[in-house]
């Protein structure tokens, strides 16, 4: 592992021919470890230099931001050179010269957090709003940027003085007679307790709204998949005609509805068949259904579905939705449509239900959304749930050890207790210049 206050350098934008490029240097020390290439500027002024190196003379705006009143909380400089990938390049090589060593994915983020300019919430959201694809995705990331969750603050308020009193009776409680009264400790943490619910169902919202909700459509050929599919995606991806088996593939879209981040696959429709490229579409369904988040079977209005169907959807059924198509033609019961004509009021209301808990998706900005965050809340509302459900006149080991249990559950969450394992496979995913 590289010294965590070396000098770095990576290019903040990609290595396309452009107009402008982005090369960011941070460390101890920049002013003595750059003097050969250019005397840095007044703190925080874009200022015009000419960097001269290795037969190149490159004019540039540069901008200095001394530590630790910067993003990385180091000395941090920013080139902004023209778009040139080899002229980048070259700079990246003499930086190299100078003892500037290439940054790790996520490094210069990471190194903000070990130097307390963000939290690791902060860290995770700035990559999921980087790798957002649509409005809600980059909605969602951007509610999470700013400051630490106000419940998360509200936790720890209530659960410190009950740590100290927990703390006291183990330590003195023969000895001075301190109880821990386990009947106030419930009543004065059951809205902790509610606010930690509803914060687990937030979460959970927010996490299919966070990796895009997995939408697989089936059914037998001609039951409106296709045209379902080219609907939701908002164009014509699918082909659509009155001649069964026309879909032989997988087709995959992602794409916003309605606020609801899509990943859509329209499937070959289910029937027995000679044709061995239509075979070959039908068992590729089975893949799909194993990963879809939810199973969108398609049956036309005043139809039953077919036994194919029923036995192919068989071993998904906690995840299967029927959805009864071409309502505008036949009477129909349950979640009917007409995709053709835009009527689709009905499966927005389901998959809301289903996915988010009948929360609309602007409810959700804010909340913990990645498979960290839900885990450790997950373990933290159990932890207080427990807690709570203690009978009095237990030792007061067993809470004391609880309360201790959700104190770190919260730094874990934070980053304040830090896993280097976790950090690594989070900065992993980062782009060079983050």
């Amino acid at each position: 592992m590289h010294p965590a206050s070396d000098p770095i350098c990576a290019p903040a934008s990609p290595l396309l021919p452009s107009a402008v490029a982005l090369v960011r240097v941070s460390g101890a020390g920049l002013a003595s470890r750059l003097g050969s290439l250019l005397k840095l500027p007044e703190p925080r002024v874009a200022t015009l230099r000419t960097l001269r190196w290795g037969g190149f003379a490159e004019r540039a705006l540069v901008l200095f931001f001394p530590g630790p009143a910067s993003y990385t909380g180091e000395d941090l400089v920013e080139f902004q050179v023209h778009g040139n990938p080899l002229l980048v390049r070259r700079l990246l090589g003499h930086l190299a010269c100078l003892g500037v060593r290439q940054a790790e994915p996520g490094e210069f983020t990471r190194r903000a957090l070990l130097n307390g300019k963000q939290n690791l919430l902060e860290a995770e959201a700035l990559r999921d709003l980087v790798a957002a694809e649509t409005d809600t995705q980059i909605r969602l990331a951007q509610a999470r940027a700013g400051a630490q969750p106000g419940w998360i603050t509200e936790a720890r308020r209530a659960l410190a003085p009950w740590m100290a009193r927990a703390e006291a009776a183990v330590d003195y409680g023969e000895e001075e007679g301190i109880l821990l009264n386990l009947k106030d400790l419930a009543a004065e943490l059951e809205p902790l307790r509610a606010r930690f619910h509803v914060e687990q169902r937030r979460s959970r919202a927010a996490r299919h709204l966070q990796d895009g909700i997995r939408l697989a459509l089936v059914g037998r050929p001609n039951a409106g998949k296709s045209t379902l599919f080219n609907a939701l995606a908002g164009e014509d991806r699918a082909i659509v005609t009155d001649i069964p088996g026309t879909t032989r593939d997988v087709l995959e879209v992602r794409c916003e509805w309605r606020g609801l981040p899509l990943r859509l696959y329209d499937t070959a429709g289910l029937r027995e068949t000679e044709d061995p490229v239509e075979r070959l579409g039908v068992a590729r369904v089975g893949p799909i259904l194993e990963s879809a988040d939810l199973v969108l079977h398609l049956v036309p209005a005043g139809e039953e579905g077919s036994s194919l169907s029923k036995t192919t959807l068989a071993p998904y059924q906690g995840k299967v939705v029927e959805i009864r198509t071409f309502a505008d033609l036949a009477e129909s019961s349950g979640i009917a449509i007409a995709a053709n004509l835009g009527h689709l009021d009905a499966l927005e209301s389901a998959l809301k239900e289903r996915l988010l808990g009948g929360l609309a998706p602007d409810a959700c900005f804010g909340a913990l959304a990645t498979d960290r965050q839900v885990r450790l809340l997950d373990d933290l509302t159990e932890q207080l749930d427990l807690l709570l459900g203690l009978e009095p006149g237990c030792p007061p080991e067993l809470p004391a050890s609880m309360l201790q249990g959700a104190w770190g559950l919260l730094a874990r969450l934070t980053g304040e207790d830090r896993a280097e394992t976790a950090l690594d496979a989070l900065f992993s995913g980062f782009c060079l210049g983050k």
